[in-house]
């Protein structure tokens, strides 16, 4: 392309200049309400996370004199690493390093002499008219046909959908009921720095199509893995160019997810070579240390999960490997499998640079169901297509079971694997089957305080106390604290909750509040 010219004049680098610190830093953490919402916060809680210095915002002023700074593009900043991401000339770059406020400027592996050439972020096979009209295959291979028969299909679950754009979700027949309900909640494009979401690359709308699509006319059947969860579109990737600015706008869009209270970030994009050579991954990066795959585990710690396209590299000779951010500790990074089954060729491989297991898992990534921008049923190829799906049904089991947390839902998932007794390097624990997940975590008993555990099964509640405990009091509230149910327990003792509907209750006990989900 003409674009290789640009390598021969002097090029601006990308870098992130760290501040030294954050201001009223106290007063933020006394009032968290004023940074985070209070779905963010309720989150948190029912995770045991807390809120710490990382969810203070970046101290504004300093931006300021950033941007004021002569020769230096300000791109966005992250508020967890406390930075900002800028691009200008080294010499320019330097200077920063002599502002008071800067503790350091870090560049974008400019040191590296890498050959690492661009690759397609979201490689995909050419679009193939559907030979099915719905998506039986890709959801029933992994058993999520059972969580949607519980009438576990994403209600009440938050979606945050990173991507290169949305084009005609505001008018696409297979987002009318996500609109007419009112579930896309929102979006930004991080990119051009506005609130126009619904625009630019195909990509992310054929993404939220395998996860919200909804399709009913004829012949034209479609069902999302997680049809009832609610959206937020955020633009990330700019699918004009390969620099480095992307991994940090996709950071700030998963700060902006954590603030907003959501659940599952979907990631269908992957980071490896940049149109500056001297800038681009290597293999050796793929050990979590890029700046998204740091932002990736930051997220995780922040109880959001993360599901991550594993690659589309596996049949290049030169990077097989993964893409940032699978490599990231504590996502879900998911590989591609053909419909009958078998891994599809394109499917990045692992392991990471310092040893763990990637992919994590494996779902339908050849001859994916999707709904293509004009409304028209097609299928792709691409572990972007395959990670949806995942995510889709992630959401649905957080719906089924929100006490969880991130490592558990993953662990419990993982352990219905096809491989799960001996996991490779090729699909992880291979193929899941979430109906089996869904089932184990409903005979789990959870410790919720010494001596005291519960769980639920075909709607009765079971409670253990400590030997020789006589009565104690239980009190049952829905989310809008009211009381719904009171009585006295034993030391065994069971509830029946047949008359209540599927949803999230507090149950109070031993002087304890604990969130349960009622499994219908």
């Amino acid at each position: 392309m003409i674009l290789v010219s640009t390598s021969l004049v002097a090029q601006d680098l990308n870098a992130w200049v760290y501040f030294k610190d954050k201001a009223n830093t106290s007063t933020y953490l006394q009032n968290p309400g004023s940074m985070l919402t209070q779905r963010a916060l309720e989150r948190k809680q029912r995770h045991n996370i807390s809120i710490d210095d990382r969810d203070v915002p970046v101290n504004q002023e300093y931006v300021a004199g950033i941007q004021r700074q002569p020769g230096i593009s300000y791109r966005t900043q992250s508020k967890w690493f406390n930075c900002a991401h800028v691009t200008g000339t080294f010499e320019n770059l330097q200077q920063l390093e002599s502002l008071d406020y800067v503790q350091q400027v870090v560049y974008s592996d400019p040191s590296k002499n890498a050959t690492t050439s661009s690759f397609n972020k979201f490689q995909e096979d050419i679009l193939l008219p559907a030979n099915y009209g719905n998506t039986r295959n890709q959801i029933e291979m992994i058993g999520l046909d059972e969580l949607h028969n519980q009438g576990h299909t994403g209600s009440g679950i938050i979606i945050a959908v990173t991507d290169s754009g949305f084009p005609n979700v505001d008018t696409n027949r297979a987002f009318a009921t996500i609109r007419t309900e009112s579930r896309i909640l929102g979006g930004y494009d991080f990119v051009a720095g506005n609130d126009s979401y619904f625009g630019d690359h195909f990509h992310g709308a054929r993404v939220l199509s395998i996860m919200a699509g909804q399709v009913s006319n004829g012949d034209d059947q479609y069902v999302g893995t997680a049809p009832d969860a609610s959206y937020y579109l955020f633009r990330t990737e700019d699918d004009a160019s390969e620099t480095p600015v992307e991994m940090s706008y996709w950071v700030a869009a998963a700060e902006r997810a954590d603030s907003l209270g959501v659940d599952v970030v979907n990631v269908s994009l992957g980071y490896l070579g940049f149109d500056n050579p001297s800038e681009s991954l290597n293999y050796e990066d793929m050990n979590g240390s890029s700046f998204i795959s740091r932002g990736a585990t930051v997220a995780t710690e922040k109880g959001m999960l993360i599901v991550t396209s594993a690659g589309n590299s596996g049949n290049s000779t030169f990077h097989p490997w993964i893409a940032a951010p699978a490599d990231a500790p504590g996502v879900f990074a998911i590989g591609a499998v053909t419909p009958s089954s078998s891994k599809s060729s394109f499917s990045s491989i692992g392991p990471t640079r310092d040893g763990r297991i990637r992919p994590s898992v494996a779902a339908q990534g050849s001859a994916t169901q999707l709904v293509e921008e004009s409304g028209e049923l097609k299928s792709g190829s691409g572990t972007s297509y395959s990670g949806p799906i995942i995510a889709g049904a992630m959401a649905c089991l957080i719906q089924a079971y929100p006490q969880l947390s991130v490592a558990e839902l993953i662990e419990a998932v993982q352990q219905t694997g096809t491989q799960s007794v001996s996991p490779d390097n090729q699909l992880g624990y291979g193929i899941p089957n979430f109906g089996n997940a869904f089932r184990t975590l409903s005979q789990q008993e959870i410790t919720t305080v010494s001596d005291f555990k519960y769980y639920v099964k075909d709607k009765v509640l079971y409670i253990f106390s400590a030997p020789g405990e006589s009565e104690y009091p239980f009190q049952l509230f829905n989310l809008q604290g009211q009381l719904i149910l009171e009585t006295q327990m034993e030391q065994e003792d069971t509830v029946d909750l047949s008359q209540f509907s599927s949803g999230l209750y507090l149950f109070r006990s031993h002087g304890q509040s604990v969130a349960h989900k009622i499994s219908l």
